[in-house]
């Protein structure tokens, strides 16, 4: 994905990147992220060295008092994706980036935990929350394996972030782990038409399949022509859903979204006029199982 222009003041960048920096050559040598995964620590470089070019946005974010979603920018009004009241509740945003989603949980009553794979993600993150005087938890690590006790949280979350940047197959079993039961985990991400019909040059989305749909899971972009970025991840429907059954989650809702009419071309947001057509983004929106109704749920399937 093609990122934002800058224009946060550059002073920004000039303080923070450097100590960046610093710290990911210190990280990258140490003996436990060796044994992670190659594209936790590719995604990892990627968005440390991309970092500066989100501040602007994620500082429009943090200013705005209502939510708003995808590269569309889809009120929250019309998603729901939050609930209205988070009194009491934990919640926990996986892969939060620049911490955006993480503020607007906490004002409606939430205790917030925020991790992200970037150190250099969470220093924009940081400074936003001081700024904006919100106490947030903000942690460095994947989604993938979260260093907190099972059954931690009420509410999960990812736009994009752990959504497309993680590995499905580890990183739902990883947010079914931490949910207390009856929990819920929300996210969205690019469908898998978009990356069907994504050229292999990296390119915007046209009106072609470009690779198999059954084969779906893993997309590198790191050598592609046209704004090479990290390693992305989706699945088949159908294998989102098995995963889903197998985990232990209930689907509550799955929203697929249309870009507005009026909307103009950005190439961050990928063709505004392709989207109006075909389902660029969906959401969704599961629950977790209670062991019981998960037993009910394989007695009826052998029945």
């Amino acid at each position: 994905m093609t990122s934002q222009e800058e224009t946060w003041p550059r002073t920004l960048a000039e303080l923070t990147m450097p100590r960046c920096r610093g710290r990911i050559l210190r990280t990258m040598t140490r003996h436990e992220d060796s044994e992670l995964p190659e594209h936790v620590l590719a995604n990892r470089q990627y968005w440390d060295e991309v970092a500066d070019q989100w501040v602007a946005a994620g500082k429009r974010a943090w200013e705005s008092p209502e939510p708003y979603w995808g590269v569309w920018g889809l009120p929250e009004s019309r998603l729901r994706l939050l609930p209205r009241d988070m009194n009491g509740m934990r919640a926990i945003e996986l892969g939060c980036g620049t911490g955006y989603v993480s503020p607007w949980m906490a004002r409606r009553g939430a205790s917030v935990v925020g991790i992200d794979n970037s150190e250099c993600q969470l220093v924009s993150a940081r400074r936003f929350a001081q700024e904006h005087g919100v106490e947030l938890d903000l942690r460095h690590g994947s989604a993938e394996s979260v260093p907190l006790a099972d059954e931690s949280f009420d509410f999960a979350i990812s736009e994009y972030g752990a959504a497309i940047w993680c590995d499905p197959w580890s990183w739902i079993p990883e947010a079914h782990r931490l949910l207390r039961s009856g929990g819920q985990l929300v996210f969205l991400a690019t469908t898998p038409l978009a990356h069907m019909t994504t050229p292999a040059d990296g390119s915007l989305c046209d009106d072609r399949l470009h690779r198999s749909y059954f084969d779906l899971h893993r997309m590198d972009w790191r050598d592609v022509e046209i704004d090479p970025g990290g390693i992305e991840f989706t699945l088949p429907i159908s294998s989102w859903l098995e995963l889903f059954r197998n985990t232990g989650f209930e689907v509550t809702d799955y929203l697929e979204l249309q870009a507005p009419a009026d909307l103009e071309d950005n190439p961050f947001h990928g063709p505004a006029k392709w989207g109006t057509r075909w389902p660029y983004e969906n959401v969704w929106k599961l629950r977790k199982q209670s062991p019981l109704a998960g037993h009910a749920n394989d007695m009826g399937e052998s029945a």
